[in-house]
């Protein structure tokens, strides 16, 4: 009689048992016959390079404030686009987002200053570059002027030389030799002709 209550633990058990077994089995059932999910593919980014570059007066190295850092960045022949940074007061522009081993072209445009352009080779985690500046001079262009020699441009802003009519500068000349004798008061001579000439009564 004492065994009855143990015997009613174990068939009750045993049903629970056989009823998870069964529903599992279900379940596996029903997975089998979908498609299996794939989700995306995590790719992680490139580790990128942190530049620093500071911008500083060739002629007595202070930094220059607000001058505009362009970075062109190009990595495996593929163009990354390009990004701009204006410099502190202390001169300096910090970029942390251009891929490492990528070939940066860098141009510094700043006012008073010629524009300096370079490529850089960025391979290591972090680089500083300092950038001199430099004042605007001559440009020597590869054509010739009328007279054979190389066309030379001189820094600042160039204004274009118009030649004069050669009219009007041959009419105000002859105006101004006009306006001088009869300001001067002289009369002109008479002409031989009529200087020997008697008068007819």
């Amino acid at each position: 009689m004492r065994f009855r209550p143990l015997f009613a633990t174990c068939l009750l058990l045993a049903f629970a048992t056989s009823t998870v077994f069964s529903i599992s089995l279900h379940a596996q059932d029903d997975d089998s016959g979908k498609p299996e999910k794939h989700g995306r593919k995590y790719k992680a980014p490139p580790d990128t390079s942190h530049i620093e570059v500071t911008v500083i007066k060739d002629f007595n190295k202070k930094p220059i404030d607000g001058a505009h850092v362009v970075f062109s960045p190009s990595k495996d022949g593929v163009d990354e686009g390009s990004l701009e940074v204006k410099t502190h007061p202390d001169g300096k522009a910090v970029i942390d987002v251009i891929p490492t081993g990528s070939k940066v072209r860098i141009q510094v445009i700043a006012d008073g200053f010629a524009t300096f352009a370079d490529d850089y080779v960025v391979a290591e985690p972090s680089r500083q570059i300092t950038i001199a500046m430099i004042r605007p001079r001559a440009q020597i262009s590869t054509y010739v002027d009328n007279q054979g020699k190389p066309s030379q441009l001189q820094p600042g802003v160039q204004e274009p030389i118009r030649p004069k009519p050669a009219a009007a500068a041959g009419a105000s000349s002859a105006s101004s030799s006009s306006g001088g004798a009869t300001a001067s008061g002289t009369t002109a001579s008479p002409s031989p002709s009529t200087s020997g000439a008697k008068p007819q009564p």
